[in-house]
């Protein structure tokens, strides 16, 4: 009797586990590297006196870094100049309000982080990219 218990809330489990896995990663995310320029789309929700509104804001920029691998916690660090003056966002990869993600190029880089380029000047030498979709 203990055992079908046990084994019941096993399956309980599992079964929760692998739904919320489901919501919390998706399958269609490209390959994001340091060094891409990479355009991410990104639901934003305004409130106004008209009511709610979603709509979608686009970030291009350079990717300085990536944590957690493919995690459910994953995130990717972009960085683009606006104006003159250097702007960075922390984007989740798995989060909702991620509609999608471009690859633009690749640049060539030689380190997994490239936080350097907050006070590097130069550009940096790009390779093609392969878009076999």
């Amino acid at each position: 009797m203990a055992e079908q218990k046990t084994q019941k809330s096993s399956e309980k489990a599992d079964k929760a586990e692998k739904k919320e896995d489901k919501k919390s990663t998706k399958n269609e995310l490209p390959e994001v590297k340091p060094g891409m320029t990479i355009r991410v789309h990104q639901k934003i929700k305004e409130k106004g006196p008209k009511g709610d509104k979603e709509r979608i804001q686009v970030f291009e920029g350079i990717v300085l870094g990536q944590k957690h691998g493919k995690e459910k916690g994953a995130t990717i660090t972009v960085r683009k100049i606006s104006d003159g003056i250097g702007v960075e966002k922390i984007f989740p990869i798995h989060s909702p309000n991620i509609a999608k993600i471009e690859l633009v190029k690749q640049a060539k880089v030689k380190k997994s982080k490239l936080y350097y380029l907050r006070s590097y000047k130069k550009r940096l030498r790009e390779k093609k990219i392969d878009q076999a979709k």
